[in-house]
């Protein structure tokens, strides 16, 4: 059986879905950008959580943006638009707020409330349905759009997160999509193992797509992560089978499988200096996409678009 609670703890007000069978939950943060604060799963006595969050709503509050927007929805844009500008339909657009450098980070909503519109459980799933109504309030974006976004548990500790932007205007807009997460297995990433369905990496250039597209082979197959540095977007295969990335822990046994569908065909990963997690981001667009048009959705007014990701975590018993 499946359940639905709201928890207070921390100053965040949470909602819990859970499987009371394999006692698997996952906590939503709705007033903090939709945010996927943890994943937890039993094993023997313990529960484990593979999502690296923040720790209560004051640190979220000073730090969203530092600490490297852990779990937040990336809309109406991924990344980072240099400069905070961009033009559309013949028309220059500047972004009231910029962070890195001058650039804008990340979109509009991360720190924004979205609300309950829709719950459900059942013996199958939880899941519920949370809605951000953009009234296009910041001038570098005056497009209004409804952001819903849902979250089903199903069995098997599996989570499925669907968004769906509508366009609530008179005109087209620009739209890309992405989220956030950061996964840990308790310790330093660098024992782990990663593989992705990729073996094309986007050339940046000061973190902006140059146009290149190189070869990349390192997690083609299963490789430890060791001391590599990455902060780089794959061109995800949809030609390979799912799930398209594997993290995983030889030692213990416990793997993180995700399993995005074509609406998300890139993979941005991130290890932050502390290395004790790691940002595997699902996007529609790569950095820029505003400026460098790939990935680009220009959604008609009245009209909506899809984003689908799926994660799994399981347990090989004995390791690999």
């Amino acid at each position: 059986m499946f359940t639905i609670e709201r928890l207070q703890h921390n100053g965040f007000n949470k909602i819990l879905l859970a499987d009371d069978v394999s006692q698997s939950g996952v906590e939503i943060v709705p007033g903090c950008g939709a945010m996927l604060h943890a994943f937890t799963v039993q094993n023997e006595k313990h529960t484990i959580n593979f999502i690296d969050s923040h720790l209560n709503k004051d640190e979220f509050d000073e730090n969203a943006e530092t600490s490297g927007f852990k779990g937040l929805k990336l809309s109406p844009f991924p990344c980072r638009i240099p400069n905070a500008e961009y033009r559309f339909n013949g028309h220059r657009y500047h972004f009231n707020n910029s962070l890195l450098e001058g650039s804008a980070m990340h979109g509009l909503l991360y720190r924004q409330p979205f609300r309950l519109v829709q719950e459900q459980a059942t013996e199958n799933f939880a899941a519920i349905s949370l809605l951000h109504e953009y009234r296009g309030s910041d001038a570098g974006y005056p497009f209004p759009y409804d952001c819903i976004v849902d979250y089903r548990l199903e069995k098997e500790n599996t989570l499925s997160v669907t968004t769906t932007v509508k366009n609530t205007g008179a005109s087209p807009l620009p739209i890309a999509d992405g989220w956030h997460p950061y996964f840990t297995f308790g310790s330093k990433v660098d024992d782990l193992e990663l593989q992705f369905q990729s073996q094309e990496v986007m050339e940046f250039i000061n973190l902006i797509p140059s146009g290149r597209i190189l070869p990349y082979a390192t997690f083609s197959s299963f490789a430890r992560i060791g001391e590599t540095a990455l902060d780089n977007s794959f061109v995800l295969d949809f030609s390979k089978s799912q799930p398209m990335c594997i993290l995983r822990e030889p030692a213990t046994g416990w793997q993180l499988e995700i399993r995005p569908d074509k609406s998300y065909p890139y993979l941005q990963i991130y290890i932050p200096p502390h290395r004790r997690s790691i940002a595997i981001e699902n996007l529609s667009a790569p950095p820029d996409s505003f400026n460098n048009g790939i990935g680009l959705i220009v959604l008609p007014a009245g009209a909506d678009t899809r984003f689908f990701t799926q994660y799994a975590v399981k347990n090989k018993t004995g390791g690999f």
